[in-house]
């Protein structure tokens, strides 16, 4: 008998001649996230365990599982072998404070003799001979005593369930860049789709020395804080100044950040040549700011057809974008007041509902391939 962690999974069970691939994926990203804490990691049939563990290490595991996308609960369990006499036996050792229980049986192992619903009423009995305060209550019971008899022949009884972030394990959907910045909305964009399976790879412009070293550390930061349900992190920074500075030289104030927009989607689409990426992450949320209309949105999307745009947050408000990231823990770094480059030089009046061709005559004022070439040739790689 000893204490191990029963990992459930969801989506994957909907998947057909491929499903042990996608459990293959989970299996290794729950080995690398408590691989510091020396403990095993099985597969069994429709769950994972975590065995041979510290007890004091336990609420680091509990926390760092809980982070994993794929996983929709998890439960500390006590595992001993498949036993009547072993269950029954521990069952009627079993003590309890609660004032209402019910005991649920989920009997996997067809070979068990005795049937889900009639073992779930022997095992109460066993439990109310050994707490005779208890009372029966099937619909809202204050303690619930899950009895799992697996297919490996293993029995393990739980009583609660701790919930996990759902979603398909990253990775299993390939490689996305997520265009980074220092706000609310693009770190709760890219948590979105990296919880549909999506590697991530950053892409932070910055525009120093307009931009203090402060808020691109506040990027690297936010990165980390991804990397709890991401993994590793590659984040490039790309120099932002010297087109902006060209922007603002020679095209009309109002296109700026039209113009803006385009040059990094152009750069995005190099960076995804580059790194492996499959599709482009945006943080924008529709009608939000002048950048987010329609209109804007159709004139970025022609600067690159190569690649898919995900906008996980353009149904959404901001208070919606907020509450996510109070909870997967960037609204506090979100917030530092440290400028980032869709802040600097911004135009009075911005359009709102751009037109193609002339924000395409103003870009032409440029000569956009120089300047983008040379901001490749100086990208930062860091490895978060």
């Amino acid at each position: 008998m000893k204490k191990v962690i029963l990992l459930r999974f969801g989506e994957i069970y909907l998947k057909g001649k491929n499903k042990s691939y996608f459990e293959r994926v989970l299996l290794n990203n729950i080995k690398n996230k408590v691989k510091e804490y020396g403990c095993d990691v099985v597969k069994i049939s429709g769950r994972y365990l975590v065995t041979n563990f510290d007890d004091m290490d336990l609420n680091s595991i509990i926390n760092n599982l809980t982070k994993i996308f794929g996983l929709t609960s998890l439960s500390i369990a006590t595992e001993f072998d498949t036993s009547k006499e072993l269950l029954e036996k521990f069952l009627a050792n079993y003590k309890t404070d609660a004032k209402t229980f019910r005991v649920t049986v989920k009997r996997a192992d067809k070979t068990f003799s005795i049937a889900s619903n009639e073992y779930e009423k022997i095992l109460g009995g066993i439990v109310l001979d050994a707490n005779p305060n208890l009372k029966v209550c099937l619909k809202n019971p204050e303690l619930e005593l899950v009895v799992e008899i697996r297919e490996n022949k293993k029995t393990y009884i739980l009583t609660k369930s701790i919930p996990c972030c759902g979603g398909m394990p990253v990775g299993t959907s390939g490689k996305g860049l997520i265009l980074l910045s220092g706000g609310i909305d693009s770190p709760v964009a890219g948590y979105m789709m990296s919880k549909r399976g999506l590697e991530l790879v950053g892409l932070h412009f910055h525009s120093f020395p307009y931009t203090s070293a402060q808020a691109k550390e506040k990027v690297c930061k936010l990165a980390k804080i991804l990397t709890d349900y991401t993994g590793h992190f590659k984040l490039i920074c790309c120099p932002f100044t010297e087109i902006q500075e060209e922007i603002h030289k020679h095209c009309a104030p109002e296109f700026m950040i039209t113009i803006m927009r385009r040059i990094m989607m152009r750069i995005a689409k190099i960076c995804c040549d580059k790194f492996g990426a499959k599709a482009i992450i945006t943080g924008e949320s529709l009608a939000q700011v002048a950048s987010q209309t329609i209109e804007s949105i159709n004139v970025t999307n022609d600067a690159q057809t190569t690649y898919p745009v995900f906008r996980p947050c353009i149904g959404m408000d901001k208070m919606e974008i907020i509450e996510i990231s109070k909870k997967i823990g960037t609204y506090d770094t979100s917030i530092l007041p440290y400028e980032d480059c869709c802040t600097v030089f911004l135009p009075k009046n911005p359009v709102i509902k751009p037109h193609l061709d002339k924000a395409k005559r103003e870009e032409n004022k440029l000569d956009i391939e120089k300047l983008i070439n040379k901001a490749i040739e100086n990208l930062e790689i860091i490895e978060i």
